[in-house]
């Protein structure tokens, strides 16, 4: 297994101590650079092969969030901060993980897993079919492997490179929305850039919301809208 080359970007020598200390502890992970400010980390990204970054969020001059929006191609990234009120922008900007300073090296090798199965070429999810044509989804939530009936599931969200599947609870399992499609049953349509839904539980349309039979309503896209009302005329 080939070792992943990575960057650390804190500002405070000790977090980047911490971060050393931890990667130097785990098998087939390599520091190519340990940046103080993210004009640091540009520099590196320009000159060196790094599969995945360690990033603070308040870093002098540029934070790190500001650093994700202008890097065009991005290598995977691990959110290191103390501060959780920017979980949801750093998931909207496909961070693999978020870690709350202080963490431990338990919580951050699981971090790098995340990175690891991302990169993995077996599915997390995987689709089956019995004799009797019932389907089920087997997905990957936290350190559980679920076995859910596809019937059951009212609509999938997207969030950063997660998605939440909605039954009678929600779900978080690491996958794309679009990685979700190409699985699922024709049973399935997508209705916006970030939803699909079971065309089972559709209730009605109005105007351009989707209301699911639990009354949960949903946004129709602008680029999807012809789809679905396709999809209503030929059923």
């Amino acid at each position: 297994m080939a070792a992943l080359q990575c960057i650390i970007a804190d500002d405070e020598p000790i977090a980047r101590q911490i971060l050393e200390n931890y990667i130097n502890e785990i098998p087939n992970l390599e520091l190519v650079a340990s940046c103080k400010n993210a004009f640091e980390v540009m520099d590196e990204l320009q000159t060196k092969k790094v599969d995945l970054l360690f990033l603070d969020i308040n870093m002098p001059k540029l934070s790190g969030l500001s650093l994700l929006k202008t890097i065009q191609q991005k290598p995977e990234v691990i959110i290191t901060t103390a501060y959780s009120e920017y979980a949801i922008e750093g998931f909207e900007l496909s961070v693999t993980d978020y870690l709350l300073k202080p963490f431990s090296l338990e919580r951050f090798l699981q971090a790098v897993l995340k990175v690891r199965q991302k990169n993995q070429p077996n599915p997390d999810t995987v689709i089956i079919q019995n004799e009797t044509a019932s389907k089920f989804i087997f997905v990957k939530s936290d350190k559980k492997i679920i076995k859910l009936n596809l019937e059951a599931i009212n609509h999938i969200e997207a969030y950063g490179n997660y998605v939440k599947i909605y039954t009678d609870k929600m779900i978080l399992t690491p996958h794309t929305l679009s990685d979700f499609l190409e699985k699922l049953s024709d049973n399935f349509l997508r209705i916006h850039k970030s939803f699909i839904i079971n065309f089972n539980h559709l209730k009605l349309i109005d105007g351009n919301q989707i209301i699911l039979q639990n009354n949960t309503k949903l946004p129709i896209g602008k680029s999807y809208r012809k789809d679905v009302l396709y999809r209503i005329e030929t059923s």
